[in-house]
């Protein structure tokens, strides 16, 4: 007994980055994805959803270890391995496209307090202020320990998923038994599930956070725990949704946009609690979001300047770290609060980009997971390497077609 509350206590200790990474996936973006992927194909193409957490356990645990073993971020480790200016083009693209993907969790937050009747000239100002104030005031600790209260608002979306009566027998058909329609649409979502669940930037930001959080080698093993909890976590709640607006939306015949449509449907479908909870779970994902992106951004900067920064540094000794964090969130929630700026138009460019920038990511860590010189011991075997690369080869494929059908329109 004594032997399994030290375990208990060691994993403790370490959680943070793979839950706050994997859960943040869930942002406006994600809930919208598996909306319309419920919403239009049932429970048929949940397996898709259950491949992807599997890349998602995957890649957050190789970005994990490579920030512990090396005390580097992804961005730090690219600029030493392959030069100031791959990494100078690589964070060039992360900054761009995680400033849209913040806007993005902005118009979130406004579309789930629109849903309550509060507008977003006071929504989007009071979450920028609260997220602000939290990261740029808190200490590491404090951070971590509101985001990861934060993200229990997702019980939302499991409660919203039970209420909406679903057929369990074909959520398990759906999630077991790999089918799909073959049509332009089926393909793009699938895509698209598979891009929205690993982003770019939430590889950034566990590997950053692990660093930040000063974990050591000997804490890979609970912090292994920490990223398939995560990861697990992202991949129910992405569940849930889904199998809500297949029994409900999809049994009708209702055609969605995004979250908040899927919120609004659900009303006379399963009811107003239903209806209110997949309100909350969108206002929660986006302020968590909104928080973790801002973060993750501020961490690639400083790492390609070469500059150290963590949560617990004065603003004197990080004045890189919180001035970033600072105009991206600035940015991203005045353009989400300009009247009718195109707030989906720069949802799909921005998940183009993400699209276009994962592949030489994986590619990239793959390749640093390999290298003995800055890996060591823990540098990935060949039949590591194998497994990978197979994951990364669909993933690749997935996020292809995703990018040419958007392109294309």
């Amino acid at each position: 007994m004594k032997h399994s509350g030290l375990a208990f206590g060691t994993v403790i200790a370490v959680v943070g980055p793979g839950l706050l990474a994997g859960l943040s996936d869930d942002d406006p973006a994600g809930i919208t994805t598996y909306s319309v992927l419920g919403a239009e194909y049932g429970y048929q193409l949940l397996w898709v959803l259950l491949l992807s957490t599997v890349a998602l356990v995957m890649f957050h645990a190789l970005a994990a270890r490579m920030g512990v073993v090396t005390g580097q971020g992804l961005i730090g480790l690219v600029r030493q391995r392959y030069g100031v200016r791959v990494g100078g083009a690589v964070l060039v693209a992360l900054v761009v496209a995680n400033i849209g993907t913040t806007c993005a969790e902005f118009a979130g937050v406004a579309a789930g307090f629109e849903l309550f009747g509060i507008s977003r000239v006071y929504s989007v100002p009071a979450a920028a202020l609260i997220v602000s104030m939290l990261v740029l005031r808190g200490s590491f600790k404090r951070v971590e320990h509101v985001l990861l209260l934060l993200s229990t608002v997702f019980l939302a979306y499991i409660a919203s998923g039970v209420m909406a009566h679903p057929d369990w027998r074909q959520a398990a058909e759906g999630l077991l038994i790999p089918t799909m329609p073959v049509d332009r649409n089926a393909v793009m979502i699938i895509a698209a599930t598979v891009g929205t669940t690993l982003a770019p930037w939430g590889l950034a930001f566990i590997q950053s956070y692990a660093v930040d959080k000063k974990l050591r080698t000997e804490d890979l093993k609970p912090e292994r725990i920490d990223v398939i909890a995560g990861a697990v976590l992202t991949g129910v709640i992405g569940f849930f949704v889904v199998i809500a607006c297949a029994a409900t939306l999809h049994r009708t015949g209702r055609s969605i946009t995004d979250a908040a449509d899927a919120a609004v449907a659900l009303q006379p479908l399963a009811g107003d609690a239903a209806s209110m909870l997949f309100g909350v779970g969108l206002i929660g994902a986006a302020v968590l979001a909104a928080s973790v992106l801002p973060m993750s951004t501020a961490y690639s900067v400083c790492e390609y300047a070469g500059f150290e920064a963590a949560l617990d540094d004065p603003y004197q000794e990080a004045k890189t770290f919180y001035i970033t964090f600072g105009v991206v969130t600035a940015i991203s929630s005045l353009i989400a609060m300009i009247p009718n700026a195109p707030l989906v138009t720069i949802l799909v460019a921005t998940q183009v980009l993400n699209a276009v920038l994962l592949i030489p990511l994986l590619v990239v860590m793959i390749a640093i997971g390999r290298d003995e010189d800055l890996m060591g011991a823990y540098r990935l075997r060949t039949a590591a390497a194998l497994r990978y690369s197979g994951a990364a080869a669909v993933v690749v494929a997935c996020i292809a077609a995703l990018a040419t059908f958007s392109v294309l329109g």
